[in-house]
């Protein structure tokens, strides 16, 4: 019986060079020089810190763009809040990785909702999908493809 996995993850090489190049940059630009601001990446995920608020989002944007160059999906990014620290304003960004409880539910909603002919379980932080046909299997995957979910989705381990 044909089935895919649903899954959210990031490739951690690759966003790491994307922080890498946000960093050199960060060095390349003249309205950024003599100016204390940084990037970034630990295991909880990524700190960036300017002085200013609208350097923050400059910078925000920088990252943005080298993870679109890396092919890596920005909405991976969830701002975790900010802070001003002394000098610094911070911001801390975590990186989400794996399809959550209820973003999980409401995936299998969606396929159900669309009364397609497939199956659908919840399987730890992915979503297995199972189907008698391919073409309902391709079905499912342009449906979630075309909604616009506040994760990135992948669809890996297609057997058939």
């Amino acid at each position: 019986m044909p089935s895919f996995d649903i899954v959210s993850e990031i490739d951690m090489h690759e966003v790491t060079n994307a922080v890498d190049q946000t960093k050199r940059d960060l060095g390349n630009r003249w309205d950024f020089k003599n100016v204390d601001a940084d990037v970034e990446l630990d295991e909880k995920g990524i700190t960036i810190s300017a002085p200013q608020e609208f350097q923050l989002e400059q910078l925000m944007d920088m990252l943005r763009m080298a993870f679109a160059k890396r092919n890596i999906d920005s909405r991976a990014l969830e701002e975790d809040g900010d802070s001003k620290a002394g000098k610094l304003v911070k911001q801390h960004l975590k990186l989400r990785q794996g399809i959550e409880t209820d973003m999980a539910k409401k995936v299998v909603k969606m396929i159900k909702d669309a009364k397609l002919k497939v199956q659908t379980s919840i399987q730890g932080d992915k979503v297995r999908v199972n189907g008698k046909k391919r073409d309902d299997l391709q079905t499912a995957i342009a449906l979630l493809r075309e909604t616009e979910l506040e994760i990135p989705l992948q669809f890996n381990n297609f057997r058939d």
